[in-house]
């Protein structure tokens, strides 16, 4: 039996904290985890993460706790509180993380100005990934600096991060204890997360967010159940000694197993009460026996929430100081309340704060509410105008609470809690019809506006449309400058959602409508900026050219650097299918610029991205992978790592760097293989990753991370491209040409479901398939298969057409297939030559070339499949540079299957590589009588090695008689097994 600091005994939990201890040990070595402790109220969660932080020692304990959201008007609370002890322990440094003084204000360094308020921060791209919902950027900076903070902490030691009573956590904490969990790597972190599984009702925010929680590899769930009828009555043993056994045995009865529960009971026996019989009548029992003083304080207390400042309390209780000394102290001593050194006082269990204040009178809870909004109405402190909203409602105060959830939704947002500020935004705009005369300067449009701000923000496309609408309905036309903001507004949140474009149309030309005989002014440059940009998605380009340099000239005018540079970004995009390749990069360079100066990072992002896929067309991909190198570390500098743009850049810097051949690069940038799939974001890092995995041979691993990522194809069409052609390039590496050719099918027929711009990976895929279906038919040959070969040949021709008939679309962004689609198109070629059963000497020659821009990899395949062309044409002298250089590059990158691909040809070919000669250590058999036993013993027949082995049926029969004489065998299974026996085979 251990015991807890507090001296209560912990009974029956010895699974239990081994298995925390565990974890903690684990995460010691640098295998980062999660526990999700849940129970019911009072059945011991609290007492065994402190035993677990009692014993962590050298970990570094961080702790922070839930509390009601009618408590608490501060987002990020748990968060908060375990910040302010780094910042104690002196850990805390805010020049290198300065978006965490967002959740310290009073530590903030002086803030930055913000980021224009015009497409920057919603971050809508238009461009082949499909729209995405708008990202907040002082969220994502908040949620990289607490996830940088405790990578740094955890560098040192182990650091243990405990989490309380989530079933009141806010959106805000879900988010962020989502990212930080979907992050675990090898850190020495455990985080531990307390909930009560009693109040996750059907309709609870907790019970999904905890279901996506749950399927992540680091995270474990731990069931703490009531204690059992025997536990019961040890537990309540080891706390009441002096009682009679009969009342022991009625305490432990009526717990129920609930150690909490159990520990009042005794407290109400030992003071000789009788033993009431519910929970509720145990803990105000505890109360009674308070003075009348204390009790009121209790009561008072209770009603601010969970905790309450001692000058709070003062100031309402009506007590002069020594009454109310005396009142707090006696609470203290009866365990009712407990006592920080800020003097903060905190009911001992939440349990026994919700029994007092369910004991209040409703004139009570009005009157004490109301005391409470007057004490905050002036407080300057975090979180006072939230709590000032809460007890004005509750209070009936509905104009004071109207004018402090505006207030509060400001505070949220400033904090980077978009969800908690939606939260706010709602209640006010629920109370705006019942308050006679709203604050100076606020109007219900712009409650609405502020609201669809909110919505987008924290991820609701659709309340951010519903909101948007409600406010462009109520724009008034008197102020034009204002009402074009609104309509541009509503346009932008219409168009993160596909299938609007009627009504983005009509939004956008209503706020042009507005402002178009104005002067220059941000809100027209703005208006521009997003028309443009919009009629770019849908092709009409020039418009979209006129609208772009309106924008350029009007933002220039105006002073709107932003607008500027989502101008001229769209104008880059514009220019380069027109073949105006210099304007296209002179563009876009400036658009990235531009955007530094004004610090529209999002935008940035933006520009640079497009910048990298410029260079990527043109089959610059060392100029493209700088590029994206340049991105992603501008990214991960101002926090936006995981944003958008921050992940659309990150993607191509893996896909460029294998591309290029520096697979230790692309690798580090994908981060480790063990990598989570936890969002859609994520899940595309992980997608182009699979290229590694499926190309380094580490066949298992890839096999499992395409099986996990087949779910999130409904979420993101880029995922079903990059998965189901490494699918496919992993069955064919397998040896398995049907499972590539199905993967190839089930890939074109969901991508021909979505809009998008998916030509070039269709004419990739069609390669592949292609390639599956030539496998085919040669297997069919060896086995003499006529009809099986006619119909892998008939498929494989139906599909290399469809390659060349979506070659003939282009690339709808720049009008042209542009150097890799041609490159896999001559793949394809080289595939349908080999599907026949032509060497397609000439197909594969074009296909090396055409890969020649850059993709080393790729041009080394191309390389293997021309050296057996070669071969079958009898130029073997031709064919030794080519597999040479495939060998390189193979050897080079770590192609494992590749480079076993061009040795066995070498081998089968007798050529020696790299100056080499084929040498072998079997005796008395030639290189070519052991290569040919090897295929005999494989069970082949004198036709088919002789078509692995580039030679004639007839030779073959002459090198098996040869053998068998060698070897004394007078049949062909007699000299496979003479072979094994006297180890000149291989037995694998």
């Amino acid at each position: 039996m251990a015991r807890l600091g507090s001296g209560i005994p912990l009974v029956a939990r010895g699974r239990e904290i081994s298995r925390l201890r565990a974890a903690l040990d684990e995460a010691a070595v640098g295998k980062a985890g999660a526990v999700l402790l849940a129970g019911d109220a009072g059945v011991g969660k609290t007492r065994l993460v402190d035993e677990l932080a009692a014993s962590a020692h050298p970990a570094l304990v961080l702790t922070g706790r839930c509390l009601d959201v009618g408590e608490t008007g501060l987002p990020y609370l748990p968060f908060t509180e375990a910040l302010g002890q780094v910042r104690e322990a002196g850990l805390l440094d805010l020049t290198t993380r300065p978006a965490l003084g967002r959740l310290l204000p009073e530590l903030a360094l002086p803030a930055t100005p913000p980021p224009d308020t015009g497409r920057d921060v919603p971050g809508l791209p238009t461009h082949l990934v499909g729209h995405r919902p708008e990202q907040d950027i002082g969220q994502l900076q908040l949620f990289d600096a607490v996830h940088g903070l405790l990578v740094d902490l955890a560098a040192d030691r182990p650091v243990l991060l405990v989490l309380e009573d989530l079933h009141w956590a806010d959106t805000s904490t879900r988010y962020l204890l989502s990212f930080l969990v979907s992050r675990l790597r090898a850190q020495k972190l455990l985080v531990v997360c307390t909930y009560r599984s009693d109040d996750l009702h059907r309709s609870h925010p907790l019970r999904p967010w905890l279901g996506e929680l749950l399927r992540l590899p680091p995270v474990q769930r731990l069931d703490l159940a009531p204690l059992s009828a025997i536990d019961a009555r040890s537990f309540v043993s080891a706390l009441a000694d002096d009682l009679a056994d009969d009342v022991k045995l009625e305490i432990a009865e009526r717990s129920d197993g609930n150690p909490f529960f159990a520990e009042e009971l005794i407290a109400v026996a030992a003071g000789g009460s009788g033993v009431p019989w519910t929970l509720a009548e145990v803990l105000l029992a505890r109360i009674e026996r308070l003075g009348p003083r204390s009790r009121q304080a209790v009561r008072v207390a209770a009603v601010n929430g969970r905790k309450v400042a001692h000058d709070l309390l003062r100031a309402v209780v009506g007590m002069d100081d020594f009454a109310l000394d005396e009142a707090l102290r006696e609470a203290v001593q009866h365990h009712v309340l407990l006592v920080d050194r800020e003097e903060v006082y905190t009911f001992r269990h939440a349990l026994l704060r919700e029994a007092v204040y369910e004991d209040l009178l409703p004139g009570e809870r009005v009157r004490l509410h109301s005391q409470y909004a007057a004490a905050y109405r002036d407080r300057p402190d975090r979180g006072s105008a939230a709590a000032l909203a809460h007890h004005s409602y509750q209070s009936h105060d509905l104009s004071r609470a109207l004018e402090a959830s505006v207030r509060a939704a400001q505070e949220a947002q400033a904090t980077g809690a978009p969800a908690e500020a939606l939260r706010h935004l709602e209640t006010a705009l629920k109370l705006w019809h019942a308050v006679p005369e709203p604050p100076e300067g606020l109007t219900e449009r712009l409650l609405l506006r502020r609201a669809s701000w909110a919505a987008g923000t924290a991820g609701h496309p659709e309340r951010a449309i519903a909101f948007a609408r409600g406010a462009a309905q109520l724009a008034d036309p008197a102020d034009p400058e204002d009402a074009a903001e609104t309509w541009r507004r509503y346009a932008q949140a219409l168009h993160v959602l596909d299938g609007n474009d009627d009504e983005t149309t009509a939004a956008i030309e209503q706020a042009w409508k507005l402002v178009e005989s104005r002067p220059a002014s941000q809100a027209r440059a703005w208006v521009l900026a997003v028309w443009a940009a919009s009629l770019r998605g849908r092709r009409i380009y020039r418009e979209a050219r006129e609208r772009a340099e309106l924008a350029v000239a009007d933002g220039r005018a105006s002073g709107t650097d932003a607008a500027v540079a989502d101008a001229l970004a769209t104008l880059g995009l514009l220019d380069e299918p027109e073949g105006e390749v210099a304007k296209a990069r002179e563009h876009l360079l400036g658009a990235v610029g531009c955007a530094v100066r004004a610090g529209a990072v999002s935008t940035e992002l933006r520009a640079r991205y497009f910048l990298g896929i410029h260079h990527y067309d043109l089959g610059e991909l060392e100029r493209s992978r700088r590029v994206f190198d340049e991105g992603v570390t501008r990214a991960e500098a101002t926090g936006l790592a995981w944003s958008s743009y921050g992940v659309e850049v990150r993607v191509l810097q893996v896909l460029t760097r294998y591309y290029t051949g520096d697979w230790d690069g692309a690798r580090a940038a994908a981060e480790p293989p063990e990598a989570l799939v936890s969002s859609t974001l994520s899940a595309r890092v992980a997608a182009a990753a699979t290229h590694l995995s499926v190309s380094r041979g580490e066949f298992d691993e890839a096999e499992r991370r395409i099986g996990e990522l087949r779910s999130d194809w409904h979420r993101d069409l880029q995922i079903a491209l990059l998965t189901g052609g490494t699918g496919a390039e992993l069955a064919l590496w397998r040896g398995q040409p049907e499972l590539a050719v199905s993967r190839v099918a089930d890939t074109i027929a969901w991508a021909r479901q979505e809009v998008g711009e998916w030509q070039l990976a269709g004419i990739r895929l069609a390669a592949l398939g292609v390639a599956g279906y030539a496998d085919l038919a040669v297997r069919c040959r060896r086995r003499r298969d006529a009809a099986g070969e006619a119909a892998a040949v008939e498929a494989g021709v139906e599909l290399a057409s469809y390659a060349r008939k979506t070659a003939e679309l282009g690339v709808p962004r720049t009008g042209v297939l542009g150097p890799e689609g041609v490159a896999w198109l001559a793949r394809c070629a080289g595939e349908e030559a080999r599907l026949t059963g032509e060497p397609g000497v000439e197909a594969w020659t074009a296909a090396v070339d055409a890969f020649g821009f850059g993709s080393v990899y790729e041009q080394a395949v191309c390389r293997w499949r021309l050296a057996e062309a070669l071969l079958t044409a009898d130029r073997r002298d031709e064919a030794v540079p080519v597999l040479e250089a495939a060998d390189e590059v193979a050897e080079r990158v770590g192609a494992k299957p590749l480079l076993e691909a061009v040795h066995r040809v070498a081998r089968r070919g007798r050529v020696g590589l790299h100056g080499g000669v084929v040498r072998d250590t079997v005796d008395p058999l030639t290189p070519r009588e052991r290569s040919v036993l090897e295929l005999v013993a494989l069970g082949r027949t004198n036709r088919e090695v002789g078509e692995e082995l580039f030679i004639s049926e007839k030779t073959v029969s002459v090198h098996v008689t040869r053998i068998m004489a060698k070897l004394g065998a007078t049949r062909r299974a007699e000299a496979v097994a003479i072979a094994f026996d006297r180890g000149l085979l291989d037995p694998r």
